[in-house]
């Protein structure tokens, strides 16, 4: 064959299979339209999803892992225990906070003219923020381990909760000097948290 006429029939074979395809494109596409709104159409059932509250559309179920792990963090134990790392953090910072602008941090009372070394102002330094650490993580534990028992009590969420928390937190560590400090204790920490529960909510 010429090559002229070759490359006719390689351009009348591509056109060929063009034509083709394009074809099958079509055949499938009348095929689908049928199936949806011609003669073969089906009515499906039609499910309902269930409704939440207001109507909205409800939250997909949770698997017993979800649910569990849901549990455990919203046990008393677990708030206890995020209470008492959280004030153990910020106890000891609090501490290390006071004894950086104590002047009298390291100073040996017996010699109180003597200069402190760095290793004995950085000592004093870290027992300080150690004790305001365990404080702080004690009373944390305790609150929020009473105001999660009261509010399962009770079954409601309000300030009453806090004051009530508060009041047993501070009366159970100052009755420990007497039960005059316990009384202040727990006025005091009723107080104080009635205030921080009014501005939070």
């Amino acid at each position: 064959l010429r090559p002229d006429k070759m490359a006719a029939s390689g351009a009348t074979t591509a056109g060929d299979e063009v034509q083709v395809s394009s074809e099958s494109v079509q055949l499938q596409y009348s095929v689908i339209l049928e199936h949806l709104v011609g003669e073969r159409r089906r009515e499906r059932p039609c499910v309902e999803l269930p409704k939440g509250p207001l109507g909205a559309m409800a939250a997909p179920q949770k698997s017993k892992e979800e649910k569990l792990v849901e549990r455990v963090m919203e046990s008393c134990g677990f708030k206890a225990a995020l209470a008492c790392v959280g004030g153990f953090v910020l106890g000891g910072a609090f501490g290390v906070f006071t004894a950086g602008i104590d002047t009298n941090v390291g100073f040996d009372p017996k010699d109180p003219y003597r200069t402190p070394t760095a290793k004995e102002v950085l000592k004093d330094m870290g027992q300080r923020g150690m004790s305001y650490a365990k404080n702080f993580a004690i009373v944390g534990a305790i609150f929020s381990c009473t105001e999660c028992l009261v509010e399962s009590y009770r079954g409601k969420s309000d300030w009453k909760n806090s004051v009530i928390s508060g009041c047993i937190t501070g009366g159970a560590i100052g009755f420990r000097a007497g039960l005059k400090a316990g009384a202040l204790g727990c006025g005091g920490f009723a107080a104080f948290s009635a205030v921080i529960d009014y501005y939070l909510r």
